[in-house]
């Protein structure tokens, strides 16, 4: 493993010797573009994606260098090999499906706009046009099944399904967590309400949030494939080649050691998923020809966050230790779940069941997980690719400062 990871750092050493920061445009833009997707919005102060992590990224995911780490073995699929189309493919999950589709024997065509690591798979056909107003490149086409990665606006899927209805088997629309309306189930399964004009106010032309733009796109892949299409549902995307930071947060801060501050008391529930166990799942449900909606996000018995920060401080040598403070403390101190506290939700407030989903189904289908320690290992390992001074600041999380500060105001309520 070790060989593997150094050679792939020397490779991106060489190639990119102290090479400046770039910028790119507003990170849910990119995502829509490309299929970097995370499932669930990002912060809506990050406006730029610099390029240095996501360099790194197109040479491992090339060379199946630390992307590939953990990753479980590809054997040859016993279905029928399959033509796949992925509308994106190029940014954080995409490359993953396509490695492990390839694996297994199948044959992949990427549509996207060429501009996203136009330089991965050189062996894989690639179709450029643009989901907004330019699908031509996809007339006169068939494919056994779609994967759709990139879509933020549902006139993008009413556009790309409608006019693949009768080229393509089944319609796989990436969704994600955040499109359920009403999160207090315990616990949640499909069946619960999501987002939809009925419950949920938006002013005339103002833009959808997230929850119903992706809740409005699965009606729309839906409403063309009938029961052909096929819907999933991630929670937190997390793991190598995430550049919102929302989980890689945990495992640096972890890392640099000193008292952490942790959120609540510990027991509040965590669902997450790493890309590749979703990513896999999703090859292995076309190859099954599943169709209708499910969930992605683990473990099945949901972990409480003290034993996800313990599982990640497991896997450095960092002396950490943490300070677990109040909830009603933090909110008045505008610590927010999932802004300051990445991957933290307090189960309270109408978020009881946001991580305490039902599984059952996903797994009787082959939803499977990587050991925590993996995912933690290998975020780690991505986030200190590029050398020490070029390793950018953390796009998620609660600042130093500010940290300091709260602990401060924590032991002196307390003491």
């Amino acid at each position: 493993m070790g060989g593997r990871v150094e050679g792939c750092l020397l490779s991106y050493r060489r190639a990119h010797p102290r090479q400046g920061d770039g910028a790119g445009g507003a990170l849910l833009d990119r995502a829509a573009a490309s299929g970097t997707i995370s499932s669930e919005p990002p912060d809506p102060g990050e406006r730029h994606v610099p390029t240095d992590r996501r360099t790194f990224l197109e040479i491992a995911v090339a060379g199946g260098g630390v992307l590939a780490l953990g990753r479980l073995p590809a054997a040859r699929t016993q279905a029928s090999n399959l033509r796949i189309l992925i509308l994106g493919g190029t940014g954080f999950i995409g490359p993953y499906q396509v490695r492990y589709a390839l694996d297994r024997g199948h044959t992949v065509t990427l549509f996207n706009r060429g501009r996203t690591n136009p330089q991965l798979f050189p062996d894989v056909e690639k179709l450029v046009g643009d989901r907004a107003s330019d699908l031509s490149a996809l007339a006169g086409r068939q494919w056994d099944a779609v994967i759709d990665n990139s879509a933020t606006d549902p006139t993008w899927v009413a556009r790309s399904a409608g006019m693949l209805r009768d080229a393509v088997g089944t319609y796989l629309f990436v969704s994600t967590r955040s499109v359920y309306f009403d999160t207090t189930r315990v616990p949640m399964t499909v069946d619960a309400p999501v987002f939809s004009y009925q419950n949920t106010r938006v002013e005339p032309g103002a833009r959808l949030p997230y929850g119903l733009s992706k809740a409005l796109a699965e009606e729309e892949a839906r409403k063309a494939f009938g029961e052909r299409a096929l819907i999933v549902r991630p929670s937190l995307i997390v793991g190598p080649g995430d550049l919102t930071d929302r989980f890689t947060y945990w495992p640096v801060r972890i890392e640099r050691g000193g008292e952490v501050l942790a959120p609540g008391d510990g027991t509040d529930p965590v669902q997450i998923i790493d890309a590749r166990d979703c990513s896999e799942w999703l090859i292995r449900l076309l190859e099954q020809r599943a169709s209708g909606t499910y969930n992605a996000l683990g473990p099945k018995t949901p972990r409480s966050f003290a034993e996800l920060l313990h599982g990640i401080k497991a896997v450095t040598t960092s002396e950490a230790t943490f300070t677990w403070v109040d909830t009603d403390f933090l909110l008045a101190q505008d610590v927010q779940g999932y802004r300051e506290m990445p991957v933290w939700m307090p189960a309270r407030g109408g978020r009881e069941g946001f991580g305490r989903f039902d599984i059952s189904r996903e797994v009787g289908l082959g939803l499977t997980f990587r050991p925590l320690a993996v995912t933690a290992r290998d975020t780690l390992e991505y986030y200190h690719a590029p050398p020490a001074d070029r390793q950018e600041r953390l796009r998620a999380g609660i600042s130093a400062e500010r940290e300091a500060e709260v602990l401060r105001l924590w032991h002196a309520r307390s003491g």
